[in-house]
């Protein structure tokens, strides 16, 4: 249990984290420059909490209202996606949004829809398959 659940964290955490810094610090990076949204010295250690915190909570939702769903894993994989992608999306586009000061807010919403939908493309199917139960031969289509 406690392993399955680890699995699960790490399953939210790797790729987030991966995504995130290669996303905001490599690919993108003067596109953010050009926001004037992030401080010139990023705390690393932060966001890595930050996520760690988020991992922790997905991973605690999939284990209460989607674990157990009956049906096939691709439509709990769909329904967790659309969920956290919803719940990523509030926290990390709209609401920075909302209190952050920027060149543009329109870029910053693109760039950051962008960003969660990569990342919940990933993250999603990664718990499905680390914490979709013990009965590992459930099909995962219908």
């Amino acid at each position: 249990m406690i392993k399955r659940f680890t699995l699960g964290v790490l399953a939210y955490l790797v790729p987030t984290f991966a995504l995130g810094f290669v996303w905001h610090l490599i690919l993108f990076q003067r596109y953010y420059d050009e926001l004037a949204i992030y401080r010139k010295d990023i705390i690393i250690p932060f966001g890595f909490l930050s996520m760690l915190i988020q991992a922790i909570i997905f991973a605690l939702i999939y284990e209460k209202a989607f674990a157990q769903r009956s049906g096939p894993l691709l439509s709990r994989g769909l329904a967790y996606g659309a969920l956290g992608a919803a719940l990523s999306w509030s926290f990390t586009t709209v609401a920075v949004a909302a209190k952050n000061v920027m060149t543009s807010v329109p870029n910053y919403f693109l760039i950051e829809t962008a960003f969660t939908v990569v990342q919940w493309v990933m993250v999603a199917p990664l718990t499905t398959l680390a914490l979709s139960g013990t009965d590992r031969k459930q099909p995962l289509t219908a």
